[in-house]
């Protein structure tokens, strides 16, 4: 098999990039920008396989020493290095099965349920500064702040620290520098471990609290836990939502009967969420798996060691699996897509990323009825990341 070389600007044409990949079939061997080979799967019931199998590990530590024997050196350079990665997302059963035990239930759809008139309170209080200007970038005026202010005041997070959690959110989420990566990772783990501290001498009522002194049959979480939960938490907690809404209007504004119908029948809502997921999600590549030993996928045979990336944005484009892919259609039976990924590691703050996007897109539908993107659908800037899928910017005509 041939390696197909990645462009540096790969993220600006996400779709594009799938699209070529898939061409050769399902799973492609590619060298990444900064020189990493690895396996990129992009079709559907393949991705689908790939994140539900066992044999495709997370542990951070492994795959830290892969990393370094693969591009030696780029590993200590860059990433979040191990302070940050003691999370359910970069681990294996039994620790994944017991990590995400202590923070389920607080994802549950009944217990997101209740968040809704807070939501609710939160958005009118964006469109309602919105109103009279003529024009506004919606990232950080509307999309960014809703789903921040959500998981903040969840967490119990000071309404004072949250602009300093975003910049270092964004940073080590993007193909930032690595200096930069490193300040913004060790900025975050300085504040964590503060924040962890007061809430263990004061604890509040907020989720923070609760999984410092959760208990499940005598077991709790290790500082290191900790501090790498509330730091996946909270970072997983917004960038999924801004992006998914942003990517949401996007869509309708460059979609105008599909716009125009999402408005005579607001009742679509949540079918349309299910479609804005599939068609153009907030993560493209997602989260770095390696083989513990060989397999094959999609008549493709993999090493041990060797990492695997899963295409979100590619596997819901999968002609096979959804026809005409490429076409937005809030009608559309959407669901089963991979947006929030499958099997074990799926999502779990998927329930309460619906409920915002929901509330957040049918309030600004309803408020604004000749809003209208600002620039040309192809000026726009996406960020500069391999597992983000999200604009830079999002200027748009409010009347």
């Amino acid at each position: 098999m041939t390696t197909a070389e990645v462009a540096d600007d790969f993220a600006q044409h996400a779709h594009l990039f799938t699209e070529m990949l898939r061409a050769d079939g399902p799973v492609r061997l590619v060298r990444m920008p900064r020189g990493l080979t690895c396996y990129v799967v992009t079709g559907f019931a393949e991705a689908r396989a790939v994140l539900a199998d066992p044999r495709l590990r997370k542990n951070s530590a492994r795959a830290r020493e892969l990393f370094e024997a693969k591009l030696p050196g780029e590993a200590a350079q860059g990433g979040l290095g191990q302070d940050l990665s003691f999370h359910m997302l970069n681990s294996d059963p039994p620790d994944h099965t017991r990590l995400r035990k202590l923070v389920n239930k607080a994802f549950t759809a009944r217990t997101v349920a209740r968040l809704r008139p807070r939501v609710e309170e939160i958005t009118a209080e964006l469109l309602d500064a919105l109103a009279g200007r003529e024009r506004a970038d919606l990232l950080p005026s509307f999309a960014a702040p809703l789903p921040i202010t959500v998981i903040c005041e969840l967490l119990g997070v000071r309404p004072e620290d949250r602009s300093d959690f975003s910049d270092w959110s964004k940073t080590l989420l993007s193909s930032s520098a690595p200096e930069d990566v490193r300040h913004a990772a060790q900025s975050m783990l300085t504040y964590l471990t503060g924040l962890i501290a007061q809430k263990r001498a004061e604890p509040a009522e907020d989720l923070l609290s609760d999984l410092v002194h959760a208990t499940d049959d005598g077991d709790s979480l290790s500082e290191p836990e900790l501090v790498s939960m509330a730091f996946l938490l909270l970072v997983a907690g917004h960038e999924t939502t801004v992006n998914l809404i942003a990517n949401g209007v996007l869509a309708l504004l460059r979609e105008p009967e599909q716009l125009a119908r999402l408005r005579a029948e607001p009742q679509l809502l949540p079918n349309a969420v299910e479609e804005f997921l599939r068609f153009d999600g907030p993560i493209h590549l997602a989260t770095l798996r390696f083989t513990a030993e060989p397999v094959e996928v999609g008549g493709v045979p993999i090493p041990a060691g060797e990492f695997v990336l899963v295409s979100l944005l590619g596997a819901n484009r999968d002609a096979e699996r959804y026809p005409e892919p490429d076409r937005l259609d809030v009608t559309r039976a959407a669901g089963g897509h991979l947006a929030f990924g499958h099997g074990i590691h799926y999502c779990v703050g998927a329930p309460l990323a619906r409920l915002e996007a929901e509330i957040a897109l049918g309030g600004l539908l309803a408020r604004f009825p000749g809003l209208a993107l600002d620039v040309k659908p192809d000026e726009l800037v996406y960020r500069s990341s391999s597992l983000i899928h999200g604009l830079e910017a999002l200027p748009v005509r409010l009347c």
